[in-house]
Protein backbone atom coordinates (compact mmCIF):
# COMPACT_ATOMS: atom_id res chain seq x y z
CA UNK A 1 0.00 0.00 0.00
CA UNK A 2 1.35 3.42 -0.90
CA UNK A 3 1.84 6.23 1.65
CA UNK A 4 -1.11 8.05 0.06
CA UNK A 5 -3.37 5.09 0.76
CA UNK A 6 -2.21 4.86 4.37
CA UNK A 7 -2.99 8.52 5.00
CA UNK A 8 -5.87 9.40 7.29
CA UNK A 9 -8.39 10.91 4.93
CA UNK A 10 -11.08 11.79 7.47
CA UNK A 11 -12.48 15.35 7.54
CA UNK A 12 -10.22 16.20 10.50
CA UNK A 13 -7.02 15.03 8.78
CA UNK A 14 -4.26 17.16 7.33
CA UNK A 15 -4.89 18.82 3.95
CA UNK A 16 -4.75 16.46 0.99
CA UNK A 17 -1.83 16.43 -1.39
CA UNK A 18 -2.43 17.43 -5.00
CA UNK A 19 -2.51 13.77 -6.00
CA UNK A 20 -4.95 12.87 -3.24
CA UNK A 21 -7.20 15.79 -4.09
CA UNK A 22 -7.29 14.76 -7.77
CA UNK A 23 -8.20 11.22 -6.73
CA UNK A 24 -10.92 12.48 -4.41
CA UNK A 25 -12.29 14.68 -7.18
CA UNK A 26 -12.56 11.68 -9.53
CA UNK A 27 -14.40 9.72 -6.86
CA UNK A 28 -16.92 12.50 -6.23
CA UNK A 29 -17.52 12.98 -9.96
CA UNK A 30 -18.10 9.24 -10.40
CA UNK A 31 -20.50 9.22 -7.46
CA UNK A 32 -22.48 12.15 -8.86
CA UNK A 33 -22.67 10.61 -12.35
CA UNK A 34 -23.90 7.24 -11.08
CA UNK A 35 -26.45 8.89 -8.77
CA UNK A 36 -27.70 11.15 -11.56
CA UNK A 37 -28.36 8.10 -13.73
CA UNK A 38 -29.92 5.77 -11.18
CA UNK A 39 -30.36 7.42 -7.80
CA UNK A 40 -29.26 6.10 -4.43
CA UNK A 41 -29.30 2.41 -5.33
CA UNK A 42 -27.11 2.99 -8.40
CA UNK A 43 -24.20 4.21 -6.27
CA UNK A 44 -22.35 0.97 -5.54
CA UNK A 45 -18.88 1.34 -4.06
CA UNK A 46 -17.26 -1.13 -6.48
CA UNK A 47 -18.75 0.67 -9.49
CA UNK A 48 -17.66 4.04 -8.11
CA UNK A 49 -14.11 2.74 -7.68
CA UNK A 50 -14.05 1.41 -11.24
CA UNK A 51 -15.44 4.63 -12.71
CA UNK A 52 -12.95 6.73 -10.73
CA UNK A 53 -10.01 4.50 -11.61
CA UNK A 54 -9.07 3.68 -7.99
CA UNK A 55 -8.82 0.47 -6.03
CA UNK A 56 -11.84 -0.44 -3.91
CA UNK A 57 -9.69 -0.36 -0.77
CA UNK A 58 -8.53 3.14 -1.66
CA UNK A 59 -12.13 4.30 -2.07
CA UNK A 60 -12.96 3.03 1.42
CA UNK A 61 -9.98 4.94 2.81
CA UNK A 62 -11.51 8.14 1.50
CA UNK A 63 -15.15 7.29 2.22
CA UNK A 64 -15.94 4.48 4.69
CA UNK A 65 -19.47 3.95 3.34
CA UNK A 66 -21.87 4.93 0.58
CA UNK A 67 -23.59 7.35 2.97
CA UNK A 68 -20.25 9.08 3.68
CA UNK A 69 -19.66 9.30 -0.06
CA UNK A 70 -23.06 10.74 -0.96
CA UNK A 71 -23.02 13.27 1.88
CA UNK A 72 -19.59 14.37 0.63
CA UNK A 73 -21.09 14.57 -2.86
CA UNK A 74 -23.75 16.94 -1.54
CA UNK A 75 -21.04 18.99 0.14
CA UNK A 76 -19.26 19.21 -3.20
CA UNK A 77 -22.46 20.25 -5.00
CA UNK A 78 -23.13 22.96 -2.41
CA UNK A 79 -19.59 24.29 -2.73
CA UNK A 80 -20.10 24.57 -6.48
CA UNK A 81 -23.43 26.38 -5.92
CA UNK A 82 -21.79 28.73 -3.43
CA UNK A 83 -19.09 29.65 -5.94
CA UNK A 84 -21.71 30.27 -8.64
CA UNK A 85 -23.85 32.38 -6.31
CA UNK A 86 -20.89 34.53 -5.36
CA UNK A 87 -20.19 35.19 -9.03
CA UNK A 88 -23.86 35.99 -9.70
CA UNK A 89 -25.31 37.16 -6.36
CA UNK A 90 -29.08 37.51 -5.89
CA UNK A 91 -30.64 40.84 -6.83
CA UNK A 92 -33.49 41.08 -4.31
CA UNK A 93 -34.18 44.44 -2.69
CA UNK A 94 -33.92 43.17 0.90
CA UNK A 95 -32.28 40.24 2.73
CA UNK A 96 -35.44 38.11 2.84
CA UNK A 97 -35.93 38.42 -0.93
CA UNK A 98 -32.28 37.65 -1.62
CA UNK A 99 -32.29 34.53 0.54
CA UNK A 100 -35.52 33.27 -1.04
CA UNK A 101 -34.06 33.88 -4.50
CA UNK A 102 -30.82 32.10 -3.54
CA UNK A 103 -32.57 29.03 -2.14
CA UNK A 104 -34.86 28.76 -5.16
CA UNK A 105 -31.85 28.94 -7.47
CA UNK A 106 -30.21 26.15 -5.47
CA UNK A 107 -33.47 24.21 -5.55
CA UNK A 108 -33.75 24.52 -9.33
CA UNK A 109 -30.16 23.36 -9.72
CA UNK A 110 -31.09 20.20 -7.80
CA UNK A 111 -34.33 19.94 -9.76
CA UNK A 112 -32.32 19.50 -12.97
CA UNK A 113 -30.83 16.28 -11.52
CA UNK A 114 -33.68 14.78 -9.46
CA UNK A 115 -32.09 11.34 -9.11
CA UNK A 116 -28.88 12.88 -7.79
CA UNK A 117 -30.83 15.14 -5.44
CA UNK A 118 -32.82 12.18 -4.13
CA UNK A 119 -29.65 10.14 -3.54
CA UNK A 120 -27.96 12.94 -1.60
CA UNK A 121 -31.04 13.71 0.51
CA UNK A 122 -31.52 10.02 1.32
CA UNK A 123 -27.91 9.82 2.43
CA UNK A 124 -28.42 12.80 4.75
CA UNK A 125 -31.52 11.12 6.15
CA UNK A 126 -29.71 7.81 6.73
CA UNK A 127 -26.59 9.44 8.23
CA UNK A 128 -25.82 8.40 11.80
CA UNK A 129 -23.30 9.79 14.27
CA UNK A 130 -20.45 8.26 12.30
CA UNK A 131 -21.18 10.74 9.51
CA UNK A 132 -21.73 13.74 11.79
CA UNK A 133 -18.61 15.59 10.64
CA UNK A 134 -19.69 15.43 6.99
CA UNK A 135 -23.28 16.38 7.84
CA UNK A 136 -22.03 19.34 9.90
CA UNK A 137 -20.00 20.50 6.90
CA UNK A 138 -23.12 20.40 4.71
CA UNK A 139 -24.99 22.43 7.34
CA UNK A 140 -22.20 25.00 7.61
CA UNK A 141 -22.12 25.42 3.84
CA UNK A 142 -25.87 25.94 3.71
CA UNK A 143 -25.61 28.49 6.51
CA UNK A 144 -22.80 30.31 4.69
CA UNK A 145 -24.88 30.47 1.49
CA UNK A 146 -27.83 31.99 3.38
CA UNK A 147 -25.69 34.46 5.34
CA UNK A 148 -23.97 35.60 2.14
CA UNK A 149 -27.37 36.30 0.59
CA UNK A 150 -28.43 38.18 3.72
CA UNK A 151 -25.24 40.23 3.73
CA UNK A 152 -24.83 39.39 7.42
CA UNK A 153 -21.13 39.33 8.29
CA UNK A 154 -21.74 39.26 12.05
CA UNK A 155 -25.12 37.58 12.57
CA UNK A 156 -26.83 37.81 15.94
CA UNK A 157 -27.99 34.71 17.82
CA UNK A 158 -31.58 35.50 16.76
CA UNK A 159 -30.53 35.70 13.12
CA UNK A 160 -28.68 32.39 13.35
CA UNK A 161 -31.78 30.84 14.87
CA UNK A 162 -33.82 32.12 11.92
CA UNK A 163 -31.23 30.69 9.51
CA UNK A 164 -31.54 27.26 11.14
CA UNK A 165 -35.33 27.33 10.73
CA UNK A 166 -34.91 28.38 7.08
CA UNK A 167 -32.45 25.51 6.52
CA UNK A 168 -34.88 23.00 8.04
CA UNK A 169 -37.72 24.31 5.87
CA UNK A 170 -35.62 24.19 2.70
CA UNK A 171 -34.55 20.62 3.45
CA UNK A 172 -38.13 19.58 4.24
CA UNK A 173 -39.40 21.25 1.07
CA UNK A 174 -36.82 19.34 -0.95
CA UNK A 175 -37.95 16.05 0.57
CA UNK A 176 -41.66 16.72 -0.03
CA UNK A 177 -40.96 17.74 -3.64
CA UNK A 178 -38.82 14.66 -4.29
CA UNK A 179 -41.59 12.44 -2.90
CA UNK A 180 -44.17 14.10 -5.16
CA UNK A 181 -46.09 15.64 -2.27
CA UNK A 182 -45.38 19.29 -3.17
CA UNK A 183 -45.19 21.28 -6.38
CA UNK A 184 -42.47 23.76 -7.25
CA UNK A 185 -45.03 26.53 -6.74
CA UNK A 186 -45.75 25.31 -3.22
CA UNK A 187 -42.05 25.03 -2.45
CA UNK A 188 -41.58 28.65 -3.57
CA UNK A 189 -44.40 29.84 -1.32
CA UNK A 190 -42.98 27.95 1.68
CA UNK A 191 -39.47 29.31 1.10
CA UNK A 192 -40.68 32.88 0.71
CA UNK A 193 -42.83 32.56 3.82
CA UNK A 194 -40.09 31.23 6.08
CA UNK A 195 -37.63 33.84 4.81
CA UNK A 196 -39.80 36.50 6.43
CA UNK A 197 -38.17 35.43 9.68
CA UNK A 198 -35.14 37.37 8.50
CA UNK A 199 -37.08 40.64 8.78
CA UNK A 200 -38.38 39.70 12.22
CA UNK A 201 -34.91 38.91 13.56
CA UNK A 202 -33.09 41.87 12.01
CA UNK A 203 -31.18 44.00 14.55
CA UNK A 204 -33.32 46.94 13.33
CA UNK A 205 -36.58 45.12 13.96
CA UNK A 206 -38.55 46.27 17.03
CA UNK A 207 -38.34 43.99 20.01
CA UNK A 208 -41.26 41.64 20.22
CA UNK A 209 -43.93 42.59 22.71
CA UNK A 210 -44.06 40.12 25.57
CA UNK A 211 -47.31 38.28 25.97
CA UNK A 212 -48.97 39.51 29.18
CA UNK A 213 -49.51 36.89 31.82
CA UNK A 214 -53.10 35.84 32.01
CA UNK A 215 -54.98 36.82 35.14
CA UNK A 216 -55.97 33.96 37.39
CA UNK A 217 -59.58 33.04 37.06
CA UNK A 218 -61.78 34.43 39.80
CA UNK A 219 -62.96 31.89 42.31
CA UNK A 220 -66.60 31.02 41.83
CA UNK A 221 -68.97 32.69 44.27
CA UNK A 222 -70.71 30.37 46.68
CA UNK A 223 -74.38 29.89 45.86
CA UNK A 224 -76.71 32.18 47.76
CA UNK A 225 -79.27 30.54 49.96
CA UNK A 226 -82.73 31.82 50.50
CA UNK A 227 -84.14 31.77 54.00
CA UNK A 228 -87.06 29.44 54.25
Amino acid sequence: MTPDNRADLSPSSAPLTERQEARRRRILEASAQLAARGGFDAVQMREVAEAAGVALGTLYRYFPSKVHLLVATMQDQLQHMHTTLRKRPPSGADPAERVAETLMRAFRALQREPQLADAMVRALTFADRGVSAEVDTVSRLTTAIILDAMGAEHPTPRQLSAVRVIEHTWHSALITWLSGRASIAQVKIDIETVCRLIDLTSPDAPASTPVPASKPAAAPKPPTTTAG
